[in-house]
């Protein structure tokens, strides 16, 4: 049987043991136990294809569902995660088959308008529509070089486990959520999946750890973190990883990192999901002592797109005609007129000429408010076919806050 042949079907829950190890191997990874009974709670079989070649998993794609915050509203979307084919049956075009079946499923299921993903390689996903709408920086912080500002009166920290102190975390995720774009929503097992601290997790750190800060109104910031014991011929040399950070405010904030960077013996902090215009970078007493490391972050692909396009606000007046390319989805195809503004928007077929031209990724791109169209154009992405209009739709298209996605799923 070619693997044109091969059955691509709608998963059944019989078939999570193969899936599970089939992506445990993909990505490198002994198969935990542990991982996979987090893993069992998220995963959904009527949301899952799979490739099987006589009794065995060869390839495999899920979407959970979860609502994502966009610029100004929270929408549902597809979260795609566990896209593997074994090395076995590559190069084949079963990645190709998986990832054209689960749009056109997510299109014709017509609740979610836009998929995300995070790309294991980021080369590959272009291809099938997907825009890098969120970038990241990991911060690594020499903490006798960094100082705050002085602390502000009145606030309280307090130390726990995750399972101790999540409702805490619960509501000041819940409370910040609907306006960071990038976020997603988290029941119980999307926070199992977050906190997991199995051994296996641990990399040779402590179990995690959770500070928190209270402020006059009650808990408004938390710190997830873990530890590394190290010693070096000048003495201590602790490291500490920040998994997450949230806080309502700057003195939050602010006193949150006061915290991680004073922990005795580390001489290094480390935190990988910093928005590009986060508060530490100006914060910090020397920012050159804030170490950075730049990386993409969450993919959007837009999969309804006036659904899409209509149900985010924009950072200003906007009246622009857009003709998009979309050959996997042709619904998308063709001259749209966005209207609106930060109140709302419409999103209609248009005959009237085009003002701005581009990809279907591209406006995935700038769907979060993180990637200008005018850096697009400048890349040669999209084409402004009225001049004049590429600026204020860019501007348009922008938001007050950069998009960033706390967790890898």
């Amino acid at each position: 049987m070619t693997t044109a042949e091969l059955p691509l079907r709608p998963a059944t829950p019989d078939d999570f043991l193969k899936a599970s190890a089939l992506l445990f191997g993909l990505f490198h990874r002994a198969v935990d136990p542990a991982a996979q009974d987090l893993d069992r709670r998220v995963w959904d079989a009527d949301r899952t294809l799979v490739v099987t070649d006589g009794d065995e998993v060869v390839g495999h794609t899920f979407a959970a569902a979860r609502d994502l915050t966009v610029p100004g509203a929270v929408l549902p979307a597809a979260h795609v995660t566990g896209v593997g084919v074994a090395p076995t049956h590559r190069r084949r075009g079963l990645l190709t088959r998986l990832m054209h079946r689960q749009l056109r499923d997510v299109r014709d299921g017509g609740r979610e308008p836009v998929a995300v993903l995070w790309a294991s390689e980021a080369r590959i996903y272009p291809r099938f529509g997907y825009g890098l709408a969120s970038t990241r920086l990991e911060l690594t912080i020499d903490t006798r070089e960094v100082r705050l500002p002085a602390a502000a009166a009145g606030s309280r920290l307090r130390a726990g486990t995750p399972a101790d102190l999540l409702p805490e975390l619960t509501k000041v995720y819940d409370t910040l959520r609907p306006e960071r774009p990038g976020w997603s929503s988290r029941d119980d097992s999307w926070w199992a999946q977050v906190l997991d601290d199995s051994p296996g997790s641990r990399d040779g750190a402590t179990e995690r750890r959770v500070v928190v800060h209270e402020g006059e109104g009650g808990v408004d910031g938390y710190a997830v973190w873990r530890s590394k014991s190290g010693w070096s011929d000048a003495g201590p040399n602790a490291r500490v990883y920040v998994s997450e950070i949230a806080a309502a405010d700057s003195v939050a904030y602010a006193a949150l990192w006061r915290f991680l960077l004073g922990i005795d013996l580390a001489r290094k902090v480390t935190y990988g999901f910093a928005a590009v215009d986060d508060p530490l970078l100006y914060l910090a007493s020397d920012p050159r002592q804030l170490d950075t490391h730049f990386s993409d972050g969450l993919w959007v692909r837009v999969v309804d797109l006036p659904a899409a396009l209509a149900a985010r606000r924009y950072a200003s007046d906007v009246d622009v005609v857009v003709e998009v390319l979309d050959p996997l989805l042709p619904e998308n195809a063709g001259r749209w007129r966005v209207a609106g503004g930060p109140g709302g928007a419409t999103c209609e077929r248009t005959t009237a000429e085009a003002d701005l031209a581009c990809d279907v990724a591209d406006l995935g791109a700038a769907y979060l408010g993180g990637t200008s169209l005018a850096a697009l154009a400048a890349a040669g992405r999209v084409r402004e076919l009225r001049p004049g209009t590429l600026h204020p739709a860019s501007t348009a298209f922008g938001w007050y806050r950069k998009p960033t996605a706390p967790e890898v799923f």
